[in-house]
């Protein structure tokens, strides 16, 4: 039955979904197919293959966490290019990685240099300001007097940017002065 009370041939019926489901996105149809179906009891091979999808990438990003069993694997993968950027590899690591009792959802400045060591990466020559500068570059929150916490940006950082790709890292030299040698000489104006 329609919603104003007649009842609607399937063709009718049929025509109205279809028209909805043009006005919509690509990316958001099969959402409104698999919600619309939910909301009338309908089981549908598309939800059923979502919800297979979604277990295997549960099953698929465990595994790979697991896989990543020690501070210097991981730092591998995700390449970071900075202390900044490996102090969020470190806070990452010691949140989803490590063994669950050992896990912490907090590091320290205690947790820089032996991280950075075991990692294979190069100490920074202030260890105890790389977490002050990671929080002001947006990565980290403190949570108390020398305490900081990964904040989401940190998070995403570690989870899906790192490694940068080589384009996003190289710096392009558009607007940097000439080298003094192969500038024009200038025209000295006579009065």
């Amino acid at each position: 039955m329609s919603l104003d009370g007649h009842k609607k041939t399937l063709g009718q019926a049929n025509d109205e979904i279809v028209s909805a489901l043009m006005g919509l996105d690509d990316n958001v149809r099969q959402t409104a197919i698999i919600a619309a179906c939910a909301a009338v009891g309908v089981d549908t091979p598309i939800a059923k293959a979502r919800e297979s999808n979604s277990e295997t990438e549960k099953e698929t990003s465990s595994t790979s966490e697991s896989n990543l069993s020690d501070i210097r694997t991981l730092t591998t993968q995700k390449s970071p290019k900075s202390a900044i950027e490996m102090a969020c590899v470190v806070a990452y690591y010691l949140r989803h990685v490590v063994p669950e009792s050992e896990r912490k959802s907090e590091i320290g400045f205690a947790d820089i240099e032996p991280y950075f060591t075991q990692a294979g990466f190069p100490l920074p020559k202030a260890p105890r300001q790389v977490l002050v500068d990671s929080k002001a570059a947006g990565y980290f929150d403190t949570t108390g007097r020398g305490a900081y916490k990964l904040n989401p940006v940190g998070h995403n950082l570690v989870a899906h940017t790192l490694p940068r790709a080589a384009s996003a890292t190289s710096v392009g030299r558009k607007g940097a002065k000439k080298n003094k040698a192969t500038r024009r000489p200038r025209k000295i104006r006579k009065k």
